[in-house]
């Protein structure tokens, strides 16, 4: 008489189910992460956002470690637009003026970093934290925004003494006013006088 065990009978679309559970998962936590962030800013709680997708905590840290790749999961899609805009206007043929680039690209990145509250300290953080998850996105919207800068200063469009540094701190600084500014018609006067503040 043999000892092996019987065959067990084949489960193999149970791995299958399990990675649709997973992914559903993913969706929940997102979606939630999304409006908790909206509604309370970046420091939401991380447990309350596992509960109100259903989940326990153990599994928001499974699919996401630090509150940094919750929020790197989250704006992926609004980085990739970023980077698109960025390569565009570095790449547009013949490119329009110098000022009028870098200002696009510094409205649109300040708009980003309004979308939570807390989301501009979070980038700022980041761009010099290199084990941060939003490191990367950070280091490539500084890249652009300093060929940006390089191409402002070449046409003599801003003053010379303006590093791509002062453009990322300015527009972190935009970020943070226009998310504590509903108002839509003073958040854009303060950054009319904040890019007022560039030119030579």
């Amino acid at each position: 008489m043999s000892d092996t065990a019987p065959a067990q009978p084949s489960h193999a679309p149970r791995p299958r189910r399990q990675r649709a559970d997973a992914q559903r998962n993913r969706a929940r936590l997102l979606a939630e992460a999304d409006r908790a962030f909206r509604e309370q800013g970046t420091e939401a709680s991380l447990e309350k956002i596992a509960r109100g997708a259903g989940v326990a905590i153990g599994t928001l840290y499974a699919h996401f470690p630090t509150r940094r790749a919750l929020l790197s999961a989250l704006l992926r899609d609004r980085h990739d637009a970023l980077f698109a805009l960025g390569d565009e206007l570095l790449a547009a043929a013949p490119p329009p003026p110098a000022f009028d680039q870098l200002t696009r690209w510094m409205r649109a990145v300040a708009e980003h970093g309004a979308g939570y509250s807390g989301l501009a300290e979070e980038l700022l953080g980041s761009h010099e934290d290199k084990d941060s998850e939003l490191h990367a996105a950070c280091a490539r919207l500084s890249a652009a925004g300093s060929a940006l800068t390089a191409r402002a200063h070449a046409a003599g469009a801003i003053r010379p003494d303006i590093t791509p540094d002062d453009v990322f701190a300015l527009v972190s600084a935009a970020s943070w006013l226009r998310a504590r500014t509903r108002d839509e018609t003073r958040a854009e006067r303060l950054l009319t006088v904040l890019f007022a503040g560039l030119r030579p």
